[in-house]
């Protein structure tokens, strides 16, 4: 783990003015109230308890010790890391059934080439890739479990607001709209919604932003003003 990563975490106990919370690699780290949320904190429980799961930032480390923001963490960096645990938890509770007490020690055979999120999309479209760590018959009880629990593409949404005030106005909003690649809806007030699926959640993001910077650049050329109404 190194600085900037964003991680799954369980806060573990609280002390002082200190958060001590337990990482994905089962290492430690910690927070200062300052971190969990700007502003002054009158009652830290509200935002945190122990057992609870949190999506930290790591913002340094010290001589191998971590330390950590809550705060800092964006919709978008939260969202994905919630979506890769929720996978490794589907991947695990696939498994299971047919692996039984197995299961622990194919997850980590698979860690060493994929992450578990990675690999459950792999699966779900090449479920042969699974013959690579059980048996024969293993593997053809859970290609069919792969095949029904293919799993439903993501949905990711923007809200943009096009102004302009030049006569071509509306044919040059509807130029810089164009594309073949989301769906987009008016909804009133100058404001857009773009809608992109996929059926993996970073890609999703991902091409929702190319889009946006492509319409942002048109309307730029149209004279049009352009911005992204944060949630």
């Amino acid at each position: 783990m190194k600085e900037d990563d964003v991680i799954l975490c369980t806060v573990k106990r609280i002390e002082g003015t200190t958060v001590f919370l337990e990482m994905e690699n089962k290492k430690q780290g910690t927070m200062i109230f300052s971190e969990v949320s700007p502003g002054r904190i009158r009652n830290i429980r509200k935002y945190i308890v122990p057992n609870k799961k949190v999506v930290c930032k790591i913002l340094r480390i010290k001589e191998g010790h971590p330390e950590l923001s809550l705060r800092r963490v964006t919709a978008k960096e939260r969202e994905e890391v919630l979506e890769i645990h929720k996978k490794e938890k589907i991947l695990a509770n696939i498994l299971k059934p047919v692996i039984k007490e197995k299961t622990p020690e194919i997850l980590e055979k698979i860690r060493e080439k994929y992450s578990l999120a990675e690999f459950l999309d792999e699966a779900r479209e090449n479920s042969e890739l699974i013959e690579i760590f059980v048996t024969k018959k293993q593997a053809e009880e859970l290609k069919k479990i792969f095949v029904e629990k293919k799993e439903k593409e993501k949905e990711v949404t923007k809200i943009i607001i096009l102004k302009t005030n030049k006569e071509s106005g509306l044919k040059d909003i509807k130029e810089s709209l164009k594309t073949d690649e989301a769906k987009i809806n008016y909804l009133g007030s100058s404001k857009f919604s773009i809608l992109v699926k996929d059926k993996n959640y970073k890609n999703a993001n991902s091409k929702l932003d190319e889009i946006i910077e492509e319409i942002k650049s048109k309307a730029k050329s149209f004279g049009i003003k352009f911005e992204v109404k944060e949630k």
